[in-house]
């Protein structure tokens, strides 16, 4: 069964799913944008056999606290910090990582940060390289670098309902296979009043994470990590090349291009659990 939890970390409340034997092997699941822990709904019970999942929504999404732009440091070193602060008062040190879309940023500056904690990594359009990003993103580095009147209907029109269904449905081979609940979710909490303001703050310090870049990839030269990459052949957000270029710094990285898009659990969860399970049980000698 998974628990529904919440954390009082740093003055925000932290909502978090818990599930899977405690003194197992510990995996945390980070999200992506719009949505929440959510998204992994149906991958926690595929998992929790034999591992202890933990899956936090980051602050501004979710369940979790969504202080307004002005109370709240909105930047990808701040998520990062929360998530550090919450696994610290779980008592969770070692821990592999399941990084996805805003995930990726988030858990790898955790991994890059403490080396000595991450036992493996699973990447679901979670980039660390620059040949991942594709003209989706073009709009969203224009606002980043020169925010006004000029570049914000651009990146506004990405909260709407039509560009979230659309995360969920492009790519995807028969879209009668995603439910409408996930988008559906998403845009109510995108909704919320003043939430537009907390992902324009987001949208606005991406860009940051690209400076980071290079000591992810020291990272992975200086530690080989296990790395198992599940990306969706046709996601327009990271495209494919994302996921081969993790072969540069990490030649044993298995790495899995699926026939689907951006938020490839949806139609592709018993695939994807497999090679989870597949993975970790190899590499944690499970």
């Amino acid at each position: 069964m998974t628990s529904y939890r919440h954390a009082d970390i740093n003055g925000q409340r932290v909502f978090y799913r818990d599930a899977g034997p405690a003194d197992a092997p510990v995996l945390v699941l980070l999200h992506g944008f719009p949505t929440s822990s959510h998204m992994f709904r149906e991958l926690i019970p595929a998992l929790a056999d034999r591992y202890r999942v933990i899956a936090p929504d980051h602050i501004g999404f979710g369940h979790s606290s969504a202080p307004s732009a002005d109370e709240f440091d909105y930047t990808f070193d701040a998520l990062t910090d929360i998530t550090l602060a919450l696994l610290d008062q779980l008592g969770v040190r070692e821990h592999a990582l399941y990084i996805q879309d805003y995930g990726a940023p988030i858990g790898l500056k955790i991994a890059s940060r403490h080396p000595e904690r991450v036992t493996a990594i699973i990447t679901q359009s979670g980039n660390a390289y620059t040949e991942g990003f594709t003209p989706f993103w073009e709009p969203l580095f224009a606002y980043a670098t020169n925010p006004g009147p000029d570049t914000e209907p651009a990146v506004r029109a990405l909260l709407t309902s039509d560009a979230t269904r659309w995360q969920y449905t492009h790519g995807v081979k028969d879209p009668s296979r995603i439910s409408p609940d996930t988008w559906t979710h998403d845009q109510a909490l995108l909704d919320r009043p003043g939430n537009a303001e907390v992902q324009l703050a987001l949208f606005r310090d991406y860009r940051h994470n690209l400076d980071a870049y290079p000591a992810f990839q020291q990272y992975f030269r200086d530690t080989q990590v296990p790395l198992l990459v599940v990306w969706g052949r046709h996601d327009e957000i990271f495209g494919p090349d994302g996921a081969r270029a993790f072969r540069r710094d990490l030649p044993d990285a298995e790495i899995h291009l699926l026939d689907t898009g951006h938020f490839a659990l949806e139609d592709s969860l018993d695939t994807i659990a497999g090679y989870i399970r597949g993975f970790l049980g190899r590499v944690l000698n499970q």
